[in-house]
């Protein structure tokens, strides 16, 4: 029976509702920690919250959080709140970047780059395993993905070796993978390495694919059958909303509309509402991004509602479920 693992136990996918294909609630990076860094420090469990809160009240009903231990993630923290919230929240297991492991591994007192360097493959694994069936941050609360992250047009022998030893701990647990990749490069190189390994690219969502609006690349990623998480949303200092919506539109003409998802990626004080530092925070989505989806959408000559509700709620339904 397929399942989704949240922080609050494992439901039915049916049970998921609107969802967020990838956000960030409450994290304090170590390395932004020690950069001095504010505006990438979600510190207040009030306010991240508020911003749960927020995005219950526009109608969401489950988030995956994408932060990983490298990305200063607090599951008791995010499951107190969601809990408050009454948002139903899936966790992270594996590792984020390599950009963030000059950060101090505090467990293990060294740098996260020096201790993934002096592990195995089979040890990684292990330590991703741990995360899905014991627990995470000294508690018994299990991640519900495991993921992996690559560079900007790179793919560093470390973050190859984090690759390869989260594909053994999926296909050890069943976990729905994620990954990160930087601006939207090295897509096809990590499905490169999926498909080599024999899991099945369905298996997996690439997120940040909105960030480099390529359309050939795009198809060729659409075609493995892996999903997307288009989570870019309010972004315009890269480019206008209108070019991501015309990307999805595009996928969707070539029939892949069963494989993107949406989520907004906010992982700044300033992106959120209730940090009392700007931003539009987790309601935004739902309350504005929607309704002019749907007529653009509609201009197009799709039923762009139709379309919604593929992207928020039955297309997580299976992108987020453990397999047998």
């Amino acid at each position: 029976m397929a399942f989704v693992r949240t922080v609050s136990g494992d439901i039915p996918p049916s049970a998921m509702g609107v969802t967020y294909a990838h956000d960030h609630i409450y994290c304090i990076p170590q390395l932004w920690k020690e950069k001095g860094d504010v505006d990438l420090l979600l510190d207040s469990p009030d306010a991240s919250q508020a911003e749960l809160e927020l995005f219950a009240k526009a109608g969401g009903r489950t988030i995956y959080d994408a932060t990983a231990i490298d990305y200063g993630r607090d599951v008791g923290v995010v499951k107190r709140i969601a809990d408050a919230a009454g948002v139903q929240v899936i966790a992270t297991a594996g590792f984020n970047k390599a950009i963030m492991w000059p950060g101090t591994f505090t467990a293990k007192g060294q740098t996260f780059g020096k201790w993934i360097a002096s592990q195995s493959r089979k040890t990684l694994a292990d330590h991703v395993v741990a995360e899905v069936t014991e627990g995470m941050d000294g508690t018994d609360i299990r991640g519900g993905v495991v993921k992996f992250g690559t560079s900007y047009n790179t793919m560093t022998g470390s973050e190859t070796k984090v690759l390869l030893a989260v594909l053994d701990a999926h296909k050890e647990t069943g976990a729905p993978i994620h990954s990160h990749t930087e601006l939207g490069t090295m897509a096809l190189e990590q499905l490169d390495l999926v498909r080599q390994e024999g899991v099945d690219p369905t298996r997996l969502t690439i997120a940040h694919l909105d960030r480099n609006p390529d359309p050939w690349l795009h198809r060729k990623v659409a075609e493995t059958g892996a999903f997307f998480s288009f989570d870019g949303i309010t972004r315009v200092k890269y480019y206008s909303e209108d070019v991501r919506t015309r990307c999805i539109l595009d996928l969707v003409r070539w029939g892949h509309e069963d494989q993107l998802m949406v989520g907004g990626d906010i992982a700044r004080r300033t992106m959120f509402a209730s940090y009392g530092e700007g931003g539009l925070g987790m309601g935004f989505i739902l309350e504005k991004w929607v309704p002019r989806f749907i007529e653009e959408a509609g201009e197009a000559g799709f039923d762009g509602a139709r379309l919604v509700d593929k992207f928020f709620v039955q297309n997580p339904q299976r992108a987020f479920a453990f397999s047998a």
